[in-house]
């Protein structure tokens, strides 16, 4: 008999809810269940973490005229463990064979030797796959043994790990005190997870296997345009539906190296939706002839990774030869989009070359069937003229930061040589209301994460602005000094002129003299940068005991000159603050810093 309190309460409907209402089957398992080939569910015993029955009947189903052999020897290698391998190893090669079928030999009629792969999930009819939720499953690894709320099968696979605690419980708990354990003392259990749960029936967050706490996820849309709930139900809704859960799990889980250690991905929320938008607009790509669109999600939501999941979603569900060519307009920019792509192991410029060292680099690069070709706008520059290059029309161009590279004779070539390729820009600021040359180049936008929801989901930190600083003013006839307002155009015109200079290698500080006039040297005045360099240094000296600042100015020259003028005023500010200590009893001399 089950003992109902507000845990097994939260336990139960969620089970109810994922066979009600998403149509999986549901069990509960706690002291029901036997043992053997016609139990409850086919375990031989509870350190079994596969249900072995429910995936060879499967492996037979969704790949039959087999020898019986066949399927034997693809449940031996879904299930085998390595007592060497670590939890996150094991995860990794489990998941590619799901995810990549699962290679075997037998012998045909004539005794020949056949390989083949053999699908463990069918990813195209999410109704061809058993979906199973059990409920407080036995799981023992010698010497501890743990009974987790629920998990999730899919033809027999343990994919769905939730912990669930009751509404007035912290979801922190659920993370620290049960899934922290559970990965100590039944590893086993998570050789073939997907998705990790957390919940208490009124909210819930999604994250991978390797995922720290604050890297766990709500799931509040459904679609971009709606508004966003926090509830238990919509991350149920948008993660569990059969069709979902098996997007997710086909397209939207990387493993990233580039940090040194074996990272887990799983797509946020506004990246699966967003990724999806993308990927209908490539599919639809002649009717939107080859604008693609704008893809604006604010800084610090992962854009690196979107464009590396939606990739390899092409690539995988539309087949054929896509070349992706990753655009960028500065080197730095084009290494660390590189080394994500590299650390999800999606290219290796060192085996395969697709890391564009010189214009005529990049024009072999284009007369191949590359699936990758990193470059940055410079390389289009040429002396000839570049006009059909290649008539191929599965090229997609990915542009990074995507309003600073459709400027100019090198946004021509490209276009020139690709005159049939799809483009789609990625940006993490919004266009100017008035920038047309970006929008003809790609449309309008495709999917918009800005950053105010990016505060709301704890994607970013919070920005506040203090406006501060000197304002800007000039002597009139009678040598008054009169404000100067300083409306959208010169801020716009600034801004604009510094997104078109800094894909160029000419001197940055001529050009931007030429082309703003009078207005660069009203704010690089001297006068003007003192009052900044003195206002910074007090703020910083009143306002922060510890941390960091970041200054950000129009050019590299106005940076050195306030960087003079901030070190000069900072020696004068402490100065000022150890005699003031001096001055007084009992008071601690400041222990400021003297470098900058």
């Amino acid at each position: 008999m089950t003992s109902y309190n507000e845990d097994t309460l939260v336990q139960q409907t969620t089970a109810d809810y994922l066979e009600q209402e998403l149509g999986w089957r549901s069990v509960y398992a706690y002291n029901t269940e036997d043992f053997g080939p016609d139990s409850l569910l086919g375990r031989g015993s509870d350190r079994e973490v596969v249900l072995t029955r429910i995936l060879r009947e499967k492996l037979a189903e969704l790949n039959p005229g087999l020898p019986e052999a066949t399927y034997d020897e693809a449940v031996r290698q879904i299930t085998a463990t390595s007592a060497t391998q670590t939890m996150v190893a094991a995860n990794r090669e489990k998941y590619e064979l799901i995810k990549g079928r699962v290679p075997v030999i037998y012998r045909d009629d004539d005794g020949e030797l056949v390989s083949a792969r053999l699908r463990a999930i069918d990813f195209d009819t999410p109704e061809a796959n058993d979906f199973l939720c059990v409920r407080e499953l036995w799981v023992h690894r010698h010497p501890y043994r743990r009974r987790p709320d629920i998990v999730g099968f899919v033809n027999g696979l343990p994919l769905l790990f939730m912990e669930l605690k009751n509404v007035h419980k912290d979801l922190r708990a659920a993370y620290d005190k049960n899934f922290a354990d559970y990965k100590d003392t039944v590893p086993h259990l998570f050789h073939h997870n997907a998705f990790v749960v957390l919940g208490n029936g009124v909210e819930a967050k999604i994250g991978s296997l390797t995922a720290e706490y604050g890297h766990f996820s709500e799931w509040k849309r459904l679609s971009e345009a709606s508004p966003g709930v926090v509830d238990m139900e919509t991350l149920l809704k948008g993660v569990c539906g059969k069709a979902t859960f098996l997007d997710l799990l086909e397209n939207f889980i990387l493993f990233d190296d580039s940090q040194g250690e074996t990272r887990k991905i799983l797509a946020r929320n506004h990246q699966f939706l967003g990724v999806n938008r993308a990927f209908g607009a490539i599919c639809d790509r002649k009717a939107l002839a080859g604008k693609l669109g704008v893809f604006w999600h604010t800084q610090g939501a992962g854009k690196s990774y979107s464009m590396v999941m939606l990739t390899r979603k092409v690539h995988r569900k539309l087949g054929g030869n896509f070349t992706f060519l990753m655009l960028t307009d500065r080197e730095d920019l084009d290494t660390q989009l590189y080394k994500t792509f590299a650390g999800c192991g999606v290219v290796d410029n060192d085996r395969d070359p697709c890391r564009a060292s010189s214009g005529r680099h990049l024009l072999e690069l284009l007369g191949r069937q590359k699936s990758y070709i990193f470059t940055l706008i410079q390389k289009f520059h040429w002396d000839s003229d570049p006009s059909g290059i290649t008539q191929r029309d599965d090229i997609i161009v990915i542009s990074d930061e995507a309003h600073r590279t459709q400027y100019g004779t090198l946004a021509l070539n490209m276009r020139n040589a690709l005159p049939n390729a799809g483009f789609l820009g990625f940006t993490g600021t919004p266009l100017f209301k008035n920038d047309e040359i970006t929008r003809r180049v790609f449309g309008d936008y495709i999917s918009t994460y800005d950053f105010q929801r990016a505060v709301e989901d704890k994607a970013t930190v919070p920005l506040y602005y203090d406006a501060r600083g000197e304002k800007l003013r000039f002597v009139d006839d009678d040598g008054l000094r009169v404000p100067l307002a300083v409306g959208p155009s010169l801020n716009e015109r600034i801004a604009e002129a510094l997104a078109a200079m800094e894909i160029e290698d000419l001197d940055v500080r001529l050009r931007l003299e030429k082309e703003l006039g009078r207005d660069y040297h009203i704010i690089t005045a001297q006068k003007r940068l003192e009052q900044v360099a003195r206002d910074l240094v007090e703020h910083v000296t009143m306002a922060w005991e510890s941390g960091k600042a970041m200054l950000v100015c129009i050019d590299k020259l106005t940076c050195v000159r306030m960087h003079g003028l901030i070190t000069t005023y900072w020696q004068e500010k402490l100065a000022e603050l150890r005699k003031q200590a001096v001055g007084t009893p009992g008071a601690r001399t400041p222990r400021a810093r003297t470098a900058l």
